[in-house]
């Protein structure tokens, strides 16, 4: 048989939920398959919100743009840089364009 505790309850006992917020209609775990597939949070500075006020804008210009990233770095993937001293002690580069 279970004792009976007249002590008061802690603090992590408490309900301490806010009386606005309505989960009436909720369901649980709704979201947990896309989380746990790796979902990535990122925080937009206020002074471009108008131009991305939505997740929607913000993936279409990165699809966008992503094209352009992706030609840049393999560009700078495929330079081969040399590098020389000339006879003052100087140093200069030559980017050689490799195929």
């Amino acid at each position: 048989m279970k004792k009976i505790s007249n002590k008061p309850p802690i603090a992590s006992d408490r309900d301490t939920m806010r009386k606005e917020y309505d989960f009436s209609e909720a369901v649980r775990g709704i979201t947990a398959i896309r989380y746990a597939q790796g979902a990535n949070v990122v925080v937009i500075d206020p002074e471009v919100l108008d131009v991305f006020p939505d997740s929607l804008t913000v993936n279409e210009t990165l699809r966008a743009l992503a094209p352009v990233l992706r030609r840049q770095s393999a560009s700078k993937t495929h330079k081969k840089t040399h590098l020389t001293i000339n006879s003052s002690g100087r140093r200069s580069e030559a980017t050689e364009r490799l195929r």
